[in-house]
C-alpha cells in the first residue's frame, strides 16, 4: 500500500469535508472534530495549543461565541455534547490545522493533517468551479434571447445558496 492509499484508508475525505464549517466567512474545523480525527482527547489538543499559543494568531484560530456554538450544535448531531460544555470551542482555519500537526507531532497527526489539507484544497477547487459555472451562464444569458430567460433564472436560483429565514422561537413570549 502506497502512502496516499494509506492516508485515504485512515479517514474518508467526505468525513473530513463534512467537518469543515463556514464561521465568520472562514472555513474552519472545530477542536472537538480535530481531536477525534487525530485520535487525542480535546483537552490534550487544546493544552498543546495553549503551550504553543504564539503559533496560532487570529487568522489561524478563533474562539466561537456562545451564539456560534449554539448554531453549530443545532446543525450537527455529532456535536451534541458541546451543548452542555461551559467552554467555547476553538475553530481552526486551514493554516491553523497545518500548524496543529507540528504541535501534536505524531505519525497519525501527520497522516490526518495531509488528508485535511487535501479536503480544504478540494473544497476550494469546487467553489472556484462554481464561480466559473456562474460566469459561463451569465455569458450565455447575454448571448441568447429572452425565450431562454426562464431557464437561466431557474439555473441561477439553483446556484445561489438558500436565504435563511429568521425563525420565530417556539413558546409564549411576553410583550415588552
Amino acid at each position: 500500500m502506497n502512502r496516499e492509499q494509506e492516508e485515504s484508508a485512515l479517514i474518508p475525505r467526505k468525513i473530513i469535508e463534512n467537518r469543515i464549517f463556514i464561521i465568520r466567512k472562514l472555513k474552519v474545523m472545530l477542536d472537538k472534530d480535530l481531536s477525534r480525527l487525530y485520535g487525542v482527547p480535546t483537552k490534550v489538543l487544546n493544552q498543546a495549543v495553549k503551550r504553543n499559543f504564539k503559533r496560532f494568531p487570529e487568522d489561524f484560530m478563533i474562539r466561537l461565541t456562545k451564539e456560534e456554538k449554539e448554531e453549530v450544535v443545532t446543525i450537527c448531531d455529532h456535536l451534541d455534547a458541546l451543548k452542555f460544555s461551559s467552554q467555547m470551542p476553538y475553530a481552526f482555519t486551514e493554516q491553523g490545522v497545518a500548524m496543529l500537526s507540528s504541535v501534536l507531532n505524531s505519525e497519525r497527526a501527520i497522516l490526518v493533517n495531509i488528508q485535511i489539507m487535501r479536503a480544504f484544497v478540494n473544497l476550494r477547487r469546487l467553489s472556484m468551479s462554481h464561480v466559473a459555472l456562474k460566469v459561463k451562464i451569465e455569458n450565455m444569458e447575454k448571448k441568447y434571447d429572452e425565450q431562454f430567460g426562464i431557464v437561466f433564472t431557474a439555473i441561477r436560483n439553483m446556484l445561489e445558496p438558500p436565504v435563511e429565514e429568521k425563525k420565530n422561537k417556539i413558546g409564549f413570549h411576553c410583550p415588552q
